[in-house]
């Protein structure tokens, strides 16, 4: 969960997990919906299936046991070699090195290792100059040394080199430039979309359809999207009436600035009948799911939020004539 995400924001979410799935057992054997739905509003959903598939590997593959070496660990699913590595040193004692963001601005600025530390040659570079450093003992508190001394003292923005214990060292230091090393990526431009969501509900039912299995969301249930109004309308004949329009907002990703149009349909059963068959050759994989189920799913987290506010905002009483009277 901390790969590509900050601690606060984790807290919440490790607790609840593993208060559902306390050992590795239990999340093997899970539904894969409820493993996602607990990650929703983490991002980047590949790592919470590569942590379902790994735990089938330990229960399917090793009865159980977990590996003991980096190797070991590197072979599961959506394990990196610095992170097997960090495994195997803490928990078996391994002399084995890391290089996590921390570590490389560690070692590029004590050497003066200039450029891009995600480029392969500087990292090929970095990794061998990992490797060198190892001591033969104490392989622990190594590696957990460079890691806080990256976290609280070579700071990205404002290292505090006054209390470096490497100072004297550092050819970033002597050259009174910190900052230069390493090289800072040139970051892609950001780009913007604007889609329209379909809403389509009957009685306390809504029609939600699969992500496709790559991009953005991937193999989440979401409702359906399209370009624009115009768009649905075109695909959609069927659909009777004028919607109700929803609020537009925009939901920020890493590279995208995403602007999502909703627009809400309530059908009565016989509309619902009547279109069925139209959805259905959209998206044969889609469904009907009672909106409180729909929260237990793995779902994108704005679409979670609305979710949220319709459960809310909907009796209990009415939802159960609704779901009668929608069929």
């Amino acid at each position: 969960m901390l790969q590509q995400t900050q601690v606060g924001t984790v807290r919440d979410y490790y607790a609840r997990f593993l208060a559902r799935f306390p050992d590795v057992r239990a999340l093997a054997a899970a539904a894969p919906d409820e493993v996602l739905a607990l990650w929703s509003g983490l991002g980047y959903y590949q790592r919470a299936r590569h942590l379902q598939r790994a735990a089938q590997v330990v229960t399917g593959e090793l009865d159980g046991r977990f590996p003991t070496s980096a190797a070991g660990w590197q072979a599961l699913p959506g394990v990196g070699r610095s992170t097997a590595a960090a495994i195997a040193a803490f928990c078996f004692g391994e002399r084995a090195a890391i290089l996590d963001g921390n570590v490389r601005r560690v070692l590029a600025r004590t050497h003066g290792i200039a450029g891009d530390p995600g480029t392969a040659a500087a990292r090929e570079r970095l990794w061998s100059l990992a490797d060198s450093l190892l001591p033969e003992s104490g392989i622990e508190a190594y590696t957990q040394g460079l890691m806080d001394l990256g976290a609280e003292v070579c700071l990205p923005r404002a290292p505090r080199c006054d209390t470096c214990p490497l100072a004297m060292l550092c050819v970033a230091h002597a050259r009174g430039e910190p900052l230069a090393y390493p090289a800072r990526p040139r970051r892609a431009r950001r780009g913007a979309r604007a889609s329209t969501w379909l809403w389509l509900q009957a009685g306390d039912a809504l029609w939600l359809v699969p992500r496709p299995a790559r991009g953005i969301w991937s193999g989440l249930w979401s409702l359906p999207e399209f370009d624009s109004p115009e768009a649905l309308r075109a695909a959609l004949p069927g659909l009777p009436g004028a919607p109700r329009q929803g609020a537009a907002f925009v939901h920020v990703l890493t590279h995208l600035d995403w602007t999502l149009q909703p627009l809400y349909w309530a059908l009565r059963g016989r509309e619902r009948r009547r279109l069925q068959a139209e959805l259905a050759t959209l998206w044969p994989d889609g469904r009907w799911v009672a909106i409180e189920e729909a929260l237990a799913l793995g779902i994108p987290a704005p679409l979670r939020r609305l979710l949220a506010d319709a459960a809310a905002a909907s009796p209990p009483a009415r939802r159960e004539r609704g779901a009668r009277s929608g069929g």
